[in-house]
C-alpha cells in the first residue's frame, strides 16, 4: 500500500546502484510507489541516447559526432502508475530501448564524458527537491553522493541472466547462454570504464538479491527509509 506523501522537508533521496539484471529498476519503481516518491530511471536515459545514435548511424567510437548529435536530442521521463514512459524527442521509446543491443550500446556511449555530464546534470536537477528514487551504476558514488539512503544490489550472473530471459521472452530471440555472456561483458564494461565506473559507494548497503523476492527487497528498503525519516 502506498504511504501518504511527506513534505519536501521530510523527504530523502534514495540511490540504488548495481550491475545489469540485479533488479534495480523494478525495485526502485516499487519503492518510489510505496513512499510516494518520483522514480528516475537513469539507465533508460542512456538507452535512449544509444537508440538515437544507432538510428543516426553514429558509433560509440565516434565521440565527436555523438557529442554534436546530443544537441538534437531531448529525453523526458514521464511518471505513470504502472510504468515510467521514456520520450525521445517526443516519441515513446519505452519498449524500443529494452533490447540487448541497445543495452550494450548504452554502456559504450556512457563512456563519453560529455554525454555523461549532460545526463548527470539532468539527473541532479530532477533530485534537487528530494523525494526521488534513482537507480543506475554510479548514483551513490557520483550522481547523488549525498543521497540520504544508498543501496548496492547484486546477484549471481546466472540469476541475472535468468531474470532477463524471463523479461525478454516473446520479445527477443536470445538464449540463456548468450545472456550470460552479454551480462558478463556488460559487467566488465561498467566496472572498468574510465568515467564513473560501477562500484559500491563506501556508505551504501550491500544487498544480494539472488534468493530474494521483489517484495522482500522493497519492504527492506522502505523500512530503512522510514527509519531515516523518523530519525531512528
Amino acid at each position: 500500500m502506498k504511504q501518504a506523501s511527506r513534505s519536501t522537508q521530510a523527504r530523502i533521496n534514495i540511490a540504488i546502484d548495481g550491475p545489469a539484471g540485479a533488479g534495480k529498476s523494478t525495485v526502485a519503481r516499487h519503492v518510489a510507489r510505496e513512499l510516494g516518491y518520483i522514480y528516475i530511471d537513469t539507465g533508460a536515459m542512456y538507452r535512449a541516447v544509444a537508440l538515437h545514435m544507432n538510428r543516426r548511424g553514429i558509433s560509440p567510437d565516434e565521440p565527436e559526432r555523438a557529442i554534436e548529435e546530443m544537441k538534437q536530442l531531448q529525453v523526458e521521463l514521464i511518471p505513470g502508475e504502472a510504468r515510467q514512459t521514456i520520450l525521445l524527442n517526443g516519441e515513446d521509446v519505452t519498449e524500443l530501448i529494452r533490447t540487448p543491443e541497445v543495452s550494450l550500446q548504452a554502456s559504450k556511449f556512457a563512456q563519453i564524458a560529455l554525454i555523461r555530464e549532460t545526463l548527470v546534470h539532468m539527473q541532479r536537477q530532477l533530485a534537487e527537491r528530494k523525494g526521488t528514487v534513482m537507480d543506475g551504476r554510479d548514483i551513490g558514488t557520483h550522481v547523488l553522493p549525498h543521497a540520504e539512503q544508498k543501496w548496492f544490489l547484486t546477484a549471481t550472473v546466472e540469476e541475472r541472466a535468468r531474470r532477463r530471459y524471463v523479461e525478454w521472452q516473446g520479445k527477443e530471440q536470445i538464449t540463456m547462454e548468450q545472456l550470460i555472456k552479454d551480462i558478463a561483458e556488460r559487467d566488465h564494461q561498467d566496472a572498468t570504464r574510465a568515467i564513473s565506473p560501477l562500484k559500491q559507494a563506501d556508505d551504501a548497503m550491500l544487498l544480494d538479491t539472488t534468493y530474494m523476492s521483489i517484495d522482500e527487497i522493497v519492504q527492506r528498503m522502505v523500512k530503512q527509509a522510514n527509519s531515516i525519516l523518523d530519525g531512528e
